[in-house]
């Protein structure tokens, strides 16, 4: 075990104190070999200029480029003094500014044909791009003195430069210094590739693979590092992936297998329609699923609106004939109560079994909710212990300890990256009313649509099913962004357009970031939430429900029925509310991403985004499928105040541009692919993706899953494979791969 040591040497000891403490605290690297794992961005040539016309406006960036000219203006009748220096490419001009003391050294060191390093983030000011007190580093020999400057030209002469994910703190050249007084340390890095592996793909060994990243001396020596490189990431995840399915095929489960001529079939016969193909198809491979004897572990993914919910009630129903019980978790109480409505109205007398008038065939269907009164959660609890309800629908109050089921065979959760592991874990745990313990089936729904390679990844252990087809009859929805600050009368012409909506018989949706009542701004820190506004660049917070309810109901949609829904009203209230707007007795709702899941109002036409700029692609096109749910076409607009030329609004094009969510899923993987696909939104745990793009590197990811499934068959517990069980340790602590369980 002595081996590992040298990368788990904290860098405080390496690099001094303070180094350290910005590299803990802005890029979350602790150790050497978080810091060796910390690979170059990308690569400039020392004679090579970067293209200055192509940088992202507010990101951080490092560039190589030579100044054109330098000049100092004063302003301030004189007081004031303000350095402006003109980089060049060749072709494109970026502008550096520096102020007040700061003006001093650059003025001497930045002269007319240098080149140098530069480190900020680009604003735009006066329609031009600039950084404005960027960190430099010269890069010829003349500039430097004394004895950095042999250092310097060493290390910059004729070389590949590495470019770093940096921060503000901390610059890329600063970082590569860091990686030098590490370097020695990674001769004891320990291979998990089995030799075998290694030696049958021709791959180069991890020590030189990681000198070869950090300090190429040719174009080659990247591709050789980074082809090795990425596969220890796809084939350290896939052999954790691979052993949660061989563990998870091991446990028992019942077989649940539909009786003919029972609730299924009773329910297909009173169908209104046929089912699409791909309903039929996902359908098949569910019921071969539930009819064996190991937990079905399936994620069920299909667009908004492709009829999840029929091929998951139809699963639900085929349990309950084998004489078992289904449980369908929701994200939150609003969509429990909705699930749970539409469900029992697609069944109709069969979810009234037990009762007046309820088919023979029929079982009961329970709501079982965190705020239900006294006298009806303790009837939906002994419905289900006793058997009587075959199927529940709550949120996770369906987890607690007090729930029990009389005999739990399939477990449908909704939108999963809502539900962390340890509720999995805890519904699959639990007993039967005779005490045993048998793990139900288990499908996740998501209409997240995930590419292939993702789902390989971040659900790689879970079988997918996937729903492409949207069923007949759906209308489209048209989609444009609406840019408030460049064109004002834009905004008033979609407000115009609601009202034409609701003219028509209709009825629309505007959504909002934040609800902007006084919780939330204590919530935020009030003062403090103002200061890290300022502090973030932001001129104000994002639109409030409250408020914009109030300025329309004033102003624009005078004179219609305004409603607002969020997440802090009381949840009688908020049913209340879906109620009379699914009634069509209210005409705009103005709500937060409350409603993105799930909610199903097919009168509902327009829906207006505000702020839209404010969320993700999935999360924006997860909103837009509330509308078009009917005969009538859908009308999107996304209203934005983000500068036309920066990544927002090139975002904002991409959503309104195609209503594919794949391709969606693929532009919004490619707008983060700096930050970690396995979300660390959702983990809380660092990434252990690095080097490996999950978009284009899918060949890789499907080879390495192959060759994770043939080594977990023959050693499940890798016993004549210590180097891999390391990697195992170190890249999934326990924490990350509980996380890999829950996607």
């Amino acid at each position: 075990m002595e081996r590992v040591s040298a990368f788990d040497e904290p860098l405080k000891k390496l690099l001094g104190g303070a180094t350290a403490k910005v590299m803990a605290e802005h890029l979350d690297l602790h150790t050497v070999g978080d810091l060796l794992h910390h690979y170059p961005r990308r690569y400039e040539e020392r004679g090579r200029l970067t293209a200055l016309a192509d940088l992202p406006l507010d990101e951080h960036v490092t560039v190589v480029a030579q100044v054109a000219d330098a000049r100092i203006l004063m302003f301030n009748n004189g007081r004031g003094k303000r350095l402006e220096v003109t980089l060049t490419d060749g072709n494109g001009r970026l502008q550096l500014v520096f102020f007040g003391h700061g003006v001093h050294k650059p003025h001497k060191e930045l002269l007319p044909g240098r080149r140098a390093m530069f480190a900020g983030k680009v604003s735009v000011f006066n329609r031009k791009m600039q950084l404005a007190h960027p960190t430099y580093q010269l890069l010829d020999a003349e500039s430097i003195d004394g004895a950095e400057a042999a250092e310097a030209v060493d290390a910059f002469a004729g070389r590949l430069l590495p470019i770093y994910p940096a921060c503000k703190q901390l610059d890329s050249w600063r970082i590569a210094k860091a990686v030098d007084t590490v370097l020695p340390s990674a001769a004891e890095a320990v291979d998990p590739l089995p030799p075998g592996l290694r030696e049958g793909r021709g791959f180069t060994p991890l020590p030189e693979a990681l000198l070869k990243v950090h300090r190429p001396q040719t174009k080659a020596d990247i591709a050789q590092a980074r082809d090795r490189l990425k596969w220890d990431e796809a084939f350290v995840l896939q052999v954790a992936l691979a052993r949660r399915r061989y563990a998870d095929a091991q446990l028992p489960a019942v077989a649940r297998r539909p009786r003919p001529d029972g609730l299924l079939d009773a329910f297909d016969a009173k169908l209104p329609f046929t089912l699409t193909e791909g309903q039929r198809k996902v359908s098949g491979e569910i019921f071969d699923d539930l009819a064996t004897e190991h937990p079905m572990h399936r994620l069920l993914q299909g667009e908004v609106g492709s009829g999840k919910t029929m091929v998951a009630l139809r699963a639900m129903l085929g349990v309950v004939d084998a004489g078992g019980q289904a449980a369908m978790l929701a994200p939150t109480e609003v969509l429990a109560q909705q699930h749970h409505r539409s469900i029992t109205e697609m069944m109709g007398e069969l979810a009234e079994g037990g009762m007046l008038g309820g088919s023979e065939q029929g079982t009961k269907v329970v709501l079982l909710t965190g705020s239900m009164g006294v006298a009806a959660r303790r009837q939906a609890l002994l419905d289900l212990v006793t058997g009587e309800a075959g199927i529940v629908i709550g949120t996770h109050a369906l987890i607690e300890d007090k729930v029990q089921f009389h005999d739990l065979g399939l477990v449908v959760v909704d939108e999963q990256h809502r539900f962390g592991v340890e509720q999995r874990d805890a519904l699959r745990s639990k007993e039967n009313s005779q005490g045993e313990r048998r793990p139900p089936h288990l499908l996740v729904m998501t209409a997240t649509p995930i590419p292939r390679t993702v789902a390989m990844t971040v659900f790689g252990d879970l079988e997918t099913s996937v729903l492409d087809q949207l069923p007949a009859g759906r209308s489209p929805i048209a989609s444009h962004v609406v840019p408030a600050k460049d064109k004002p009368h834009f905004l008033s012409r979609a407000w115009e357009r609601v009202r034409e909506e609701v003219e028509n018989g209709h009825q629309a949706y505007v959504v909002c970031p934040r609800i902007g009542d006084d919780a939330e701004d204590e919530a935020a820190g009030g003062k403090g939430r103002k200061k890290a506004l300022e502090d973030d660049g932001e001129k104000r917070p994002p639109l409030a429900v409250l408020e914009i309810a109030e300025q329309l109901a004033k102003g624009p949609l005078a004179g219609l029925r305004i409603e607002v829904l969020h997440g802090r009203m009381n949840p009688d209230d908020k049913d209340d509310v879906m109620r009379r707007f699914a009634a069509g007795q209210v005409d705009v709702l103005v709500a937060t991403t409350v409603i993105e899941v799930g909610v199903n109002v097919p009168n509902a036409t327009a829906m207006v985004i505000m702020d839209a700029d404010r969320f993700g692609v999935s999360q924006l096109h997860q909103l837009r499928g509330r509308v078009g749910r009917g005969s009538a076409p859908g009308l999107c607009l996304l209203v934005s105040e983000a500068h036309e030329a920066g990544p927002a609004r090139a975002r904002l094009s991409a959503v309104a541009a195609t209503l594919d969510g794949f391709e969606l899923s693929r532009i919004d993987l490619e707008q983060r692919r700096e930050g970690d696909v396995l979300g660390q939104a959702q983990s809380g745990v660092r990434s252990s993706l690095r080097m490996l793009t999950v978009i284009d590197d899918e060949e890789v990811i499907a080879a390495a899953r192959e060759e994770a499934v043939a080594i977990v068959a023959a050693d499940p517990e890798l016993e004549r494979l210590p180097e891999l069980r390391i990697a195992l340790d170190a890249l999934l602590d326990k924490e990350r791969e509980q996380y890999l369980d829950k996607g």
